[in-house]
């Protein structure tokens, strides 16, 4: 029997931040656009298990080869993020939702061919079945660089204790989700989103839950136009806007046919949601979760120019939160 069974890990997250912390205690990390992926071996095999705690192993079979990595040990879990790298050479969200939601091992595996996956390790939490949650990172990153050797699919994430300046040139010459500032004496708190773990992006993009949609306009009456878009304050779901933007037509009928099959009379959202002249609110139960590109928050805490980028299977609503702030009034200038 696995030495894992029944084991679920709820990841350590990053609050956002608009500043890289640049002091003594601190390294640096690439944040990597992927899914979060904790990741469980021993002699039995390979378990991978998602932030909210479902398992995505028939997703990306390729990754039972990351039994090797057991040379010398018993058991180890492994915390990093599944990637699919695009034409650019960098990690591609969009092109990744060919894989995330393939929950058949057959059909993954024929995906594979056309979208391999690579997964950026970057902590360890257990060796031979002893917790190093508890451990100060810089401890971690010690054992995770005698474990990991580079393999067909997986790699280790360079950190660096030096000026952050270089790294973030990087991320901006190339188009690279942001960077990640870490505490070196800190632990790994798990399920909790920690200040000891800073993530900076260039570009504003978080997910959101959706509660529901606006028909299109004219000729689009009665055709999904937008999602209508909220996050969780105080247990409460706050309407925080609209993204049509980067929904092709087939995404349109497919999320009309999903969000209409269990449709709610009221709106699932605390606050008032602003009418659009001409388009109705069709409501919905607020349980996918969709991740959205922005250039940033308006005044009133609305989105301004979002992108739809796809939908998060591996988020559960109730953790959706607002990660930066909306703008001060001197600032927001349309």
């Amino acid at each position: 029997m696995s030495k894992h069974a029944g084991r679920v890990i709820r990841p350590m997250k990053a609050i956002a931040g608009e500043d890289v912390p640049v002091a003594e205690g601190w390294s640096y990390e690439l944040k990597w656009d992927g899914m979060r992926v904790v990741a469980f071996l021993d002699h039995e095999g390979v378990r991978l298990q998602t932030s909210n705690g479902n398992s995505a192993t028939n997703s990306f079979p390729e990754l039972a080869a990351l039994s090797e990595l057991l040379v010398g040990y018993d058991s180890l879990i492994l915390d990093g993020e599944v990637v699919a790298i695009g034409e650019t050479g960098i990690p591609d969200f969009v092109r990744l939702q060919q894989r995330m939601h393939v929950h058949d091992r057959a059909d993954a595996l024929r995906r594979a061919v056309d979208v391999p996956i690579s997964y950026a390790i970057f902590d360890v939490l257990a060796v031979n079945g002893n917790d190093t949650l508890r451990l100060p990172l810089r401890d971690r990153r010690s054992l995770l660089e005698q474990i990991i050797e580079p393999g067909s699919h997986w790699l280790l994430t360079e950190s660096h204790s030096d000026d952050p300046s270089a790294l973030l040139d990087v991320v901006l010459e190339t188009g690279l989700e942001g960077l990640i500032a870490k505490r070196l004496d800190s632990v790994y708190e798990e399920g909790k989103r920690s200040r000891s773990w800073i993530k900076i992006k260039p570009r504003m993009r978080q997910e959101f839950v959706v509660g529901g949609w606006s028909e299109g306009r004219d000729g689009n009456a009665g055709a999904l136009g937008s999602l209508l878009v909220g996050v969780m304050e105080d247990g409460e779901l706050v309407h925080c806007g609209s993204v049509g933007s980067g929904l092709t037509a087939t995404l349109r009928r497919e999320w009309k046919d999903r969000l209409t099959v269990a449709p709610l009379d009221s709106s699932p959202f605390s606050n008032e949601v602003p009418r659009t002249a001409g388009r109705r609110f069709q409501w919905c139960e607020p349980t996918s979760v969709v991740e959205v590109a922005f250039h940033d928050w308006s005044t009133d805490g609305h989105l301004r120019h979002p992108v739809y980028l796809g939908e998060r299977i591996d988020k559960s609503p109730e953790d959706v939160v607002r990660e930066t702030a909306p703008r001060s009034s001197a600032g927001d200038v349309e």
